[in-house]
Formats: structure tokens, C-alpha cells, sequence
């Protein structure tokens, strides 16, 4: 007869019981007991009466035996206290109920620990006393190791400025609206060499609003400032600047831009283009919108763009009571530009621009009896560069030609120079970079027209996170083309912002202004000093 073997050693007992049972022998107390506990105790890991077939690291191992001495004697009280990640072994439960992140913490606790002891030599288990005949047995206690208890905390969030506005949400839209009110002194109003100085206030609203879309954008930006002189009314200055600026994104590598414009100024008051003797200062309007389209060819994108601007000047009013009209400066621009660029690594992006404009005139003949219909030629090389944050804005130099209806005006040509550009070399400074260059008109007789640049500097430092200090350099080089004349503009400020809260903002300025120029009788210098408060959403 072949010999039945059972695997388990659980199984044999309930075999040799149920064997027993069927022969008619009386089976002894003490197994009916061991039949009873095994067929209803849960075994999960195994028979804790066998030793393991299979050798376990020392932790578990000592788990193993805190187990089986927690194990009550049979007819005992249970004493539940559970080890640390214990449960139903193989099912993968654990007691510990820890998230993700707090396994996760616990892992990382459980390797330093290794770590830590890697160096360190196994400690020597102390030997069992010898009990002596008769003696008493010694009770060993039990040491229980401490239980890490990890709780999940919630990381505070970095804010970059505390006391930057929140703005006011608007459907899809938020807004920050904001007006700064000061007051102060210009020792020069007038902006020539007989100085008066007088006290004054500026008055300056901005408001901005931004569209959240996911796709596309719209950004509305509204500037003004107006500035009143209480001893010097006539050279009273309000100036405006509105702009409205749309992207369509049409698919991922094509995008429409669209932008509306306008602006608000008046001639500054030494301008040679006022007449003298004006009673108040005679304002200027500019209208305009560009409409383009860009497309990427991998690295490589074109973009084609078009403009049209419209430019009127109010009639000057004399101090005798007479009029004199401004209407031969009126004119319309209408202009394209294309302009390539290749990204040529992350964040630098080299390009090439060529654009062409012509302006006309109102009148054909201004009252000197010249044309002053003209067209111009642009060609220009930069790159624009966004460098992890600490360099972004755009460079870019060229040459400007423009050519004149009347034969008898110069063409007017020369070396641009545009920028725009932030350097943040630390989290409280910020260096601005600022260069323009632009072709303006003149209705001086025999000159064509004014080549201006424009460039400037501004650091800005933080020596608290509520105190924010800012120095300013500024050159400009007015050249008079078809004259000999040509003025040096110069401007040097400091200034100090005191962040009161998120919306209330303390201000002081002190600005120094020179000119110089060739001609004689048009040198100035000016000093203006300004205190205000900002109030902003």
C-alpha cells in the first residue's frame, strides 16, 4: 500500500486524529483539544509551533518571537498591542495606516537607520542566568521599541511678493486698477533758461485688465498722467496712453496678433515746433492699429505684420488771442514689416527685420512751402532672450533711411538702436535696460526731420520686502537733420516706494533734468521733486 504523505504538518495531526477516531480507539482529551484548536485557529503565516524552512532577516525574526511570547497560554487572556506595519501578513495590509507620503517618509527613516548602523558592530546578546536547584525562575522583560508616528503636513506655499495687488476678479477677466496722487516743486516749468520754479501736483490713474483663457489673450492697458503747475498754468501737461493687445491662437505654430492704440501728449514746452508766446500748450492725437501673423517652422518662424496710425495737433492759442493752426503737421502712416527669427538654443532666439512706411500729409505743401510726403526703409538685427528667469527682453541695432518728396529736403539717415531688457542678477535687484530710436517730423524750414535716440538704465533694489529703492541714468541725442543743431538730453533720479500693504503704497522721487544744445538760448536745467501716495488693487 503506498504511503499518503501530507504536506503540511497541520494536516497530518487532523489525518492521524480522524484515523484514530475511525479505528474506534478512543482518542486521549488533550488531542480532541489539539483537533479542535487546529481546525479553528486561523493560520495565515504558517504553524508558529514549526520553525520557518527559510532563513528571515533580524528584525523580523525578533518580530517573530515578540509574537509568540505575546501568545497566551491556552485558556489565557489575550493582550492585543500590535508591532509597528503588523497585520495579515501575506495580504499586504498595514496596521500603520500610512499614506503614500507617509510610507514613503517611513522608508526614507528606515534607510538613514541602516545607514547609520552599518558601521557599528553587532551588540552581544547577554547569556541566560543559570538557575540553580530550587531557585525561582528569573523573569525577563520585555523591551518595546518605539513606534514612529509620521503625520502628513501640508508644505506652506512660497509667496514670491507679499505685497504685490491681488487685482478684482471680473468673470474672465481680472482687473487691477490703480492712481497715484503727489505733490511737489519744479524749479523750471517753462523748461528754458529763465528759471521759475513752482509747486505742483500730478495726478496719474492706470488701470489693467487681463483676460485667464487657456487659449488666447486679451490685455487692455491704460495709462495717464496730468500735471498742474499752481504759479505756471500754461504749461499745464496731460498725456494719455491707451494700448489694446490681442493673440488668436489658431493652431499650435500659428498665431494672429492684433493691437489698438492710442496716445495724448503735448510738445514739450522748449519744442522749436510751438510757436512762442502760447497760452496754454496745444495737444497731440495718435491713433493706430497693427494686425500681423506668425508661423513656426520648428525652430524657425516668420511673422508678417501691418500698421496704420493717424496723427493730428490742435490749433496753438497765443497770449494776444490768436490762433495759429497746426493742420500741415497732420498725417497718416501706413506701414509692413517681416521679420525671421531662429531659436537657437532655449531662450536666445536671433532675428531679422525689414520694414517700409509712407507718410501722408494733410496738406501737400506745409507753410513753408515744402512736401513733406516721405517714405522710409528700416533694416534691423537682434535676438530676444528669456534665460531662466534672470534675462529677458529683446536687443537689436540697425540703419534708418528716409526719403523726401521735396527735392529740396535731405534725406535723413542713421544708426538705430532698440532694446528692452531686465537682468535680475539676485531676488532683490532688477537692472531695466532702455534704448529707442525714432524718425520724428519738424516744421522747421530746411530741416527734413529729427533723428531722437533714447537710451536708459534703472536699478532696482529691495532692502526690505516693503522698502524698495531706485536710482535712473538718462541720454538723448536729438539730431536735426538738413541743421547744425543738436540737443543732449541728460536725466539722473533717485527714489524710494514704502509698501505700506498690498494696496496702499507711500512714494518719493528727487530728478535732475539738463539739455544742452548747439543753438544758442535753448539750455536748461531743472530739478523736480515729488512725494505721493499709490493706491492700487
Amino acid at each position: 500500500m503506498r504511503r499518503l504523505r501530507l504536506p503540511y504538518p497541520a494536516l497530518s495531526r487532523i489525518a492521524l486524529a480522524l484515523a484514530v477516531t475511525a479505528a474506534g480507539m478512543p482518542a486521549p482529551a488533550m488531542a480532541q483539544a489539539n483537533m479542535t484548536n487546529l481546525l479553528l485557529r486561523p493560520e495565515v503565516d504558517g504553524d508558529p509551533l514549526q520553525a520557518p524552512r527559510f532563513s528571515k532577516p533580524a528584525d523580523q525574526k525578533e518580530n517573530i518571537e515578540r509574537g509568540r511570547a505575546a501568545t497566551p497560554a491556552r485558556g489565557g487572556t489575550t493582550t492585543f498591542s500590535p508591532l509597528p506595519r503588523s497585520g495579515a501578513g501575506t495580504t499586504g495590509f498595514d496596521s500603520a495606516n500610512l499614506s503614500r507620503a507617509g510610507k514613503a517618509e517611513a522608508a526614507r527613516i528606515e534607510a538613514e537607520r541602516i545607514e547609520t548602523n552599518a558601521g557599528r558592530p553587532t551588540p552581544r546578546k547577554k547569556p541566560a542566568p543559570v538557575r540553580r536547584p530550587g531557585q525561582p525562575p528569573v523573569a525577563t522583560p520585555t523591551v518595546e521599541k518605539p513606534v514612529a508616528v509620521l503625520s502628513r503636513r501640508k508644505k506652506p506655499t512660497v509667496e514670491e511678493d507679499p505685497y504685490a495687488p491681488l487685482g478684482i476678479r471680473a468673470g474672465a477677466f481680472i482687473l487691477r486698477p490703480a492712481i497715484e496722487l503727489s505733490g511737489g516743486y519744479d524749479s523750471n516749468p517753462a523748461r528754458d533758461a529763465n528759471r521759475r520754479g513752482s509747486a505742483l501736483y500730478v495726478v496719474a490713474p492706470e488701470f489693467l485688465a487681463q483676460s485667464l483663457w487657456s487659449r488666447h489673450e486679451l490685455i487692455a492697458n491704460v495709462r495717464g498722467n496730468y500735471t498742474a503747475y499752481s504759479a505756471t498754468p500754461t504749461f499745464d501737461r496731460p498725456t494719455l496712453d491707451a494700448k489694446l493687445n490681442g493673440r488668436i491662437d489658431v493652431s499650435r505654430d500659428t498665431r494672429v496678433d492684433l493691437e489698438g492704440r492710442y496716445a495724448l501728449s503735448t510738445d514739450s514746452p522748449n519744442s522749436p515746433d510751438l510757436p512762442t508766446s502760447v497760452s496754454k500748450l496745444p495737444l497731440n492725437n495718435g491713433y493706430g492699429a497693427t494686425a500681423g501673423i506668425a508661423r513656426r517652422f520648428n525652430r524657425f518662424e516668420l511673422a508678417a505684420k501691418g500698421t496704420a496710425d493717424r496723427f493730428t495737433y490742435d490749433d496753438a492759442k497765443l497770449n494776444n488771442g490768436e490762433t495759429v493752426s497746426n493742420k500741415d503737421r497732420n498725417y497718416d502712416q501706413y506701414g509692413v514689416a517681416l521679420r525671421g527669427s531662429y531659436e537657437l538654443t532655449p531662450g536666445v532666439r536671433p532675428f531679422v527685420e525689414i520694414g517700409a512706411d509712407t507718410r501722408v500729409h494733410d496738406l501737400s505743401v506745409d507753410q513753408t512751402g515744402v512736401r513733406r510726403d516721405s517714405d522710409g526703409r528700416t533694416a534691423r538685427f537682434g535676438t530676444t532672450f528669456e534665460l531662466t528667469r534672470k534675462l529677458t527682453g529683446e536687443v537689436s541695432a540697425g540703419y534708418l533711411t528716409r526719403t523726401y518728396d521735396d527735392p529740396t529736403l535731405r534725406e535723413l539717415r542713421g544708426f538705430i538702436a532698440d532694446a528692452s531688457l531686465v537682468w535680475s542678477p539676485t531676488a532683490l535687484t532688477n537692472v531695466k535696460l532702455t534704448a529707442a530710436s525714432t524718425a520724428d517730423e519738424s516744421t522747421l524750414s530746411g530741416v527734413s526731420g529729427v533723428l531722437k535716440r533714447d537710451a536708459g538704465i534703472a536699478v532696482e533694489h529691495a532692502f526690505r520686502r516693503n522698502l524698495v529703492g531706485t536710482a535712473k541714468l538718462g541720454y538723448g541725442l536729438d539730431d536735426y537733420d538738413g541743421s547744425d543743431r543738436e540737443d543732449k538730453r541728460m536725466l539722473a533720479s533717485v527714489g524710494l516706494v514704502y509698501k505700506l500693504s498690498r494696496t496702499t503704497q507711500v512714494k518719493g522721487e528727487f530728478r535732475q533734468e539738463w539739455l544742452r544744445s548747439n543753438a544758442p538760448g535753448n539750455d536748461y536745467t531743472a530739478s523736480i521733486v515729488l512725494v505721493g501716495l499709490r493706491w492700487q488693487r
